[in-house]
């Protein structure tokens, strides 16, 4: 597999994504972070991971969006924006206190919520 192909296809995911077509978007990233699977080393994909639950999220797919926030939690639970995106996916899901715990931990990660 040609990492150029790869490359292309994340720039097109976010190109489907700005253009607000976020349901085309996660689909392309799903086949895209399937692929990268298979090849022997990884790195890089959080970018690509952190698109696809944004695209999960504005697309309303909230369960496969709290699936995916939570991975990139627990791969790095630092990473502020994955952090801001769970307390939002929790808070949409109507589970507001949870949420609410995630987006406390969102402000204390330097982010403005």
């Amino acid at each position: 597999m040609d990492r150029t192909d790869l490359y292309n296809r994340y720039r097109t995911a976010e190109l489907l994504f700005s253009q607000r077509r976020y349901a085309q978007a996660a689909l392309l990233l799903e086949e895209l972070l399937q692929d990268l699977q298979d090849l022997p080393e990884q790195t890089g994909t959080g970018e690509a991971r952190l698109l696809l639950a944004r695209a999960y999220y504005h697309s309303a797919q909230l369960g496969r969006a709290e699936r995916a926030a939570r991975e990139l939690v627990a791969a790095d639970p630092s990473d502020p924006y994955a952090v801001l995106l769970l307390g939002r996916v929790l808070c949409r899901q109507a589970r507001g206190d949870e949420g609410k715990g995630w987006l406390r931990r969102a402000e204390a990660l330097g982010l403005t919520v």
